[in-house]
């Protein structure tokens, strides 16, 4: 697809100017986020906001309504709040955190426990200061092998082949078998690569598909793979509670009802609640 501008994704620190006022969008990698935090996102909503937090469909997290100053920006009272909260770990690399992962990995079922591969993807993405250049639509999806994001795969990513190894993607291709230890540096080395690739030009491609050329040698797909499944179901599912949130999203009374310490927001428009400690 021929682009003709930068990306302009939202971030919180770049709000989108919409008819009611400032749209931020929270990035949460894995959609994991301390229940606390996500408490202290409510309570910031209702103080600068509609008061209420929506999901979008990669498992983040939005505000509308929020205050911006003349030049567009979010208002400085209202980005102090929202950096209190802890969900804004880095200003420059606001809008660049977009990874999904499997949301059941390491309480249920899948190949291998994908949160250390995520805790160190986004330790490497924030330590690289030219990471912060990447479009905000760029994906990272982090499948455990059930298979559950298999639509999602988009520029980088990789599916758990068993527990120690797993099978890079590459845009639409396939890339090399790698360990899992290793994947995070693998990933961000690739991350790189697209970020040379891709130029510095105001019609720059956006996704690793829209490159003119192949940004690693494509292989086939090792066995096991190309593992597909569907979205989580609602309700009880292995692991925790499955809830669906409405398009006007959570209310602060929703949060609080709560106790899990952590709840894994899923790209499905819903909350996994755990059933113990996550």
């Amino acid at each position: 697809m021929a682009r003709s501008r930068p990306d302009r994704c939202p971030g919180i620190v770049h709000p989108w100017p919409a008819d009611d006022g400032g749209l931020v969008r929270v990035r949460v990698p894995g959609g994991r986020v301390r229940l606390s935090a996500l408490r202290a996102l409510a309570a910031v909503a209702e103080q600068y906001g509609d008061g209420r937090v929506r999901l979008t469909g990669r498992a983040n997290l939005q505000v509308r309504s929020m205050p911006l100053d003349a030049d567009g920006s979010l208002a400085p009272p209202a980005l102090a709040a929202l950096e209190a909260t802890g969900l804004l770990p880095s200003r420059s690399h606001d809008r660049v955190r977009n990874v999904l992962v499997s949301p059941q990995t390491g309480l249920a079922g899948g190949r291998a426990d994908l949160r250390p591969v995520l805790a160190a993807l986004d330790t490497l993405l924030l330590a690289d200061p030219a990471l912060a250049a990447l479009p905000g639509r760029f994906l990272f999806t982090l499948d455990d092998g059930r298979g559950d994001l298999t639509d999602k795969h988009l520029d980088l990513g990789l599916v758990a082949l068993d527990a120690t190894t797993a099978q890079l993607r590459v845009g639409e291709q396939w890339g090399a078998v790698v360990g899992l230890a290793d994947a995070p540096a693998a990933l961000v080395a690739l991350a790189r690569d697209f970020l040379a690739a891709r130029g510095a030009r105001p019609d720059a491609p956006w996704h690793v598909p829209e490159l003119a050329r192949p940004l690693a040698p494509p292989v086939p797909a090792a066995a096991g793979a190309t593992v597909a499944t569907g979205p989580l179901p609602l309700g009880p599912v292995a692991g925790g509670r499955h809830v669906a949130v409405p398009d006007d999203g959570l209310d602060p009374s929703t949060i609080a009802s709560w106790t899990a310490p952590t709840v894994i927001v899923t790209p499905w428009h819903g909350v996994l609640i755990p059933e113990e400690a996550a």
